[in-house]
Order: C-alpha cells, then sequence, then structure tokens
C-alpha cells in the first residue's frame, strides 16, 4: 500500500513539474506546426518574447501552447526555457516593445554594425538602458545588441499611450496593407486572414483566438442589415457556408468592417474590399459568402479569450 501510494505521489509530483514547464520564444518569429517535422503543415506563429507553456518534447521538437490556447510544435532551438519563476522575472523586468513594423537589433550603435537579429511589431526585448538614440537591450537567452528608439517603447509607456478604440486599431490594420498571404502566418512576415485579425489586435496588447472559426464565438454575434447600418467600424466579418441541408454553418474566413459597406482582409495579401457594386474593389465572391459580424472591442478583458497581456496568466 504504501509503495502504491509513494508511485502515485511521485506522478502527481512529475505532472506538476510537467506543467510548470515553460519558454519564452528567442526570435522575432517561431513558425509552429501540425507535428514536430520540417514537413509539416505550419499552424500559427509566436512572436519574440512571448510566454509559451512547454507541454511535450520530441528530438529538436517541443511543443508548446502559446497565450491565445493554441498548441502545435515548433524548433527547441527557438525557445528559451525557463522556470515559473524565471519566467516571471522575464515578465516582470523592463521591456521594450516594438512598434515598427520590422526592425534590426544591431552588435552597436552604429547603422553599419552586424546584425544580432531580426525583430517585426509586436516583439518584446528586456530593457537595459538608454544609450543616445539607442535602446541597449537583450534576447530571451542572453544576447545583447542595440535597437533604435524610433523603433521601440519602454513597454509602460506603450501602454498609457495605447489607444483600442476602432478608428486606432483600423489604422493599424491599414498598416499592413500589401504584406503577403502566408497560411498559419501570424505576423508582419506574413498573414493569414485571422492571422491578420491577431496580429493588429496583438499590436494593440490583445490577444484573441487563433482561427477565424473561434474568434467567431466571441464577443456579440450580429445578423447583418441589407444595407449595413447595423454594423461599426472594427467589426469583425465572418464568411463561410451556411447551415443547410443537416449542414452546420461553417466559418472559413474573417475580416474588419471598415464603415461605408467596406472591409479590410487578407486573401492573396492584405487589401481592401468592398460589398458595394459601384466601387473598383467590389466583392461579389466574398458577398456571396458573408454570413454575419461580431463586435469584440467591448469584451476585451470581460470575456473569455479575450485579453490584454497584462490580464494573461502567461505574461504574469
Amino acid at each position: 500500500m504504501k509503495h502504491r501510494l509513494l508511485l502515485i505521489l511521485l506522478w502527481c509530483c512529475s505532472t506538476c513539474l510537467m506543467a510548470e514547464e515553460w519558454g519564452i520564444i528567442d526570435v522575432s518569429v517561431a513558425n509552429t506546426r501540425q507535428l514536430p517535422d520540417y514537413g509539416s503543415e505550419q499552424e500559427s506563429q509566436a512572436l519574440l518574447g512571448m510566454p509559451v507553456r512547454v507541454l511535450d518534447e520530441s528530438h529538436e521538437w517541443l511543443q508548446v501552447e502559446t497565450p491565445d490556447g493554441y498548441v502545435a510544435w515548433t524548433l527547441a532551438g527557438v525557445v528559451k526555457r525557463v522556470s515559473r519563476s524565471e519566467l516571471t522575472a522575464w515578465n516582470t523586468s523592463p521591456q521594450v516593445v516594438v512598434t515598427s513594423l520590422y526592425g534590426t537589433v544591431l552588435a552597436a550603435r552604429n547603422p553599419k554594425s552586424a546584425m544580432v537579429g531580426d525583430v517585426v511589431g509586436g516583439d518584446r526585448l528586456r530593457l537595459l538602458g538608454k544609450r543616445g538614440k539607442y535602446y541597449q537591450v537583450a534576447f530571451p537567452d542572453g544576447r545583447e545588441g542595440y535597437l533604435h528608439r524610433s523603433l521601440c517603447q519602454p513597454i509602460e509607456k506603450w501602454r498609457a499611450t495605447l489607444k483600442n478604440d476602432p478608428e486606432s486599431i483600423l489604422r493599424t490594420a491599414y498598416s499592413l496593407t500589401g504584406v503577403p498571404y502566408m497560411w498559419g502566418g501570424t505576423s508582419p512576415k506574413g498573414v493569414d486572414c485571422s492571422g491578420f485579425v491577431r496580429t493588429t489586435l496583438y499590436l494593440h496588447d490583445i490577444i484573441i483566438p487563433r482561427n477565424s472559426s473561434q474568434q467567431a464565438l466571441k464577443g456579440q454575434r450580429i445578423e447583418i442589415a441589407d444595407d449595413f447600418s447595423n454594423l461599426e467600424p472594427g467589426d469583425l466579418l465572418f464568411f463561410g457556408s451556411r447551415a443547410e441541408g443537416g449542414r452546420k454553418e461553417r466559418v472559413v474566413h474573417v475580416a474588419f468592417y471598415v464603415g461605408n459597406m467596406r472591409f479590410i482582409h487578407s486573401i492573396g495579401f492584405v487589401h481592401e474590399g468592398s460589398f458595394r457594386p459601384s466601387d473598383p474593389n467590389y466583392d461579389a465572391y466574398d458577398l456571396g459568402r458573408l454570413l454575419f459580424a461580431s463586435r469584440v472591442l467591448p469584451y476585451i478583458n470581460k470575456e473569455e479569450g479575450l485579453f490584454t497581456t497584462d490580464r494573461h496568466e502567461f505574461y504574469r
């Protein structure tokens, strides 16, 4: 009996230890895949400085959970593995947030110096100090370099000045115009449709579920009026196939509603479309598969799955 209790205790302890395995993304953009294999389909991406929960490992691969609850595999070499206390130390350390879509961390305070690593919008690095026109920064693995101050902001200042109103969020969405479509992309290097929504909102410190079918379940569902008069800029539009013939409704695409029967989304690349036949960018195809809208912005930090990072357990 004692032997059995000891085995149970050891199993429980090992389970607790596994649950407490964490990591911090150590490159500008980490691709995550369905299986631990280079040829496996890309599922999503995680950004520099992002905390992840480590669930499993297989050779050079780690199975991780990102803050949006998505589980996939990524290369172990792009993750700095840490304890919960080390993750808390990272989260509470002075940091900068990259506010430019693209940038470079340099080895010296000289634009011609060697590159330590690249960065994209939403990346986070440890702030070591201010050096003239640069911030001295560190990656999770301890690599140090210099990032021009025009490309980033200290996280406290960023949060204090950040606006999460529809106009500001749509301005960010339009700043991604031309970014190419990439299946599984959730960064300025490439976005799929739901990745475009997720990236836009993450640049405003907002975490939303990864896929369009998951996003469609959040906020207030709105059945769209014929003239679109009941929609507001910033609402999410969902597209797919309607429930009929015993089949369930299926969401396969998402976009931001802009107003005046216009929207912005990622198909081929990020661009604006219109539901108005007289407009040159009229999109009959997407009008034909339009299902409904959802208003999510009023529900940030009020509904499960819609968080700002300062309210999310991974970032504490």
